[in-house]
């Protein structure tokens, strides 16, 4: 009974926290996106003097691009505005500023959540995992394969490079007309964003502000 009445206080405690609140939403993305150009923009100005300096900077900005993320995160769950089609939009924008496809990783990452912990039901919108039988039963090279996927090299360095820079630009198996639309637009704007980037600021200033913040 305390228990129950544990959880109904919670739950109560917690309801004024599960709705977004449009005001907070338009202010994080405004001192979200506004920072990151602006160091962006400082982070290449820094190049004429020494890149040493440019590198501190792009750590900073690389911060707000995560934040960007997780706006991203929030969008294609629908709860970072109370208005779906704001959702979206905001959605997409983030999206191809951090390399990633809304609808795929949306639908991706909902069946994420439907399947978590689910060893029936693997390989969508999660990483490699084997039981312990499962491994013990595999081939060594499938042993090492395993290993190597797991290694902290892989999983926090070369395998998040992998994933956002080419993993992302194609549609999964089984993705539908919309989804696959998406895919290529949000690779498209890429591609003319940062054409215009490098027209800009030209290609050599543009990946050594770019690259540190990847």
């Amino acid at each position: 009974m305390k228990t129950q009445t544990k959880v109904t206080n919670l739950k109560k405690e917690m309801a004024p926290y599960e709705k977004s609140n449009t005001k907070s939403s338009i202010i994080q993305v405004v001192t979200t996106l506004g920072p990151l150009l602006l160091l962006w923009y400082a982070a290449y100005l820094s190049l004429s003097v020494s890149y040493w300096i440019t590198i501190p900077i792009t750590i900073i900005a690389s911060g707000f691009a995560i934040r960007t993320f997780i706006i991203f995160h929030d969008c294609c769950h629908y709860s970072f505005f109370q208005n779906r089609r704001a959702n979206e939009i905001i959605g997409m924008i983030t999206g191809i500023l951090t390399l990633v496809p809304y609808q795929q990783w949306k639908n991706e990452h909902s069946i994420h959540h439907a399947t978590s912990s689910n060893l029936d039901k693997r390989g969508i919108g999660d990483m490699w995992v084997m039981t312990v039988d499962e491994y013990a039963a595999a081939s060594w090279t499938r042993r090492l394969a395993y290993r190597f996927y797991r290694h902290p090299v892989v999983m926090l360095g070369l395998g998040p490079i992998f994933v956002f820079v080419i993993s992302y630009r194609f549609n999964r198996k089984g993705a539908k007309r919309k989804e696959r639309i998406n895919t290529h637009v949000t690779n498209a704007a890429i591609v003319g964003l940062y054409a215009v980037m490098c027209w800009a600021v030209g290609w050599e200033a543009f990946l050594m502000v770019q690259l540190p913040i990847l």
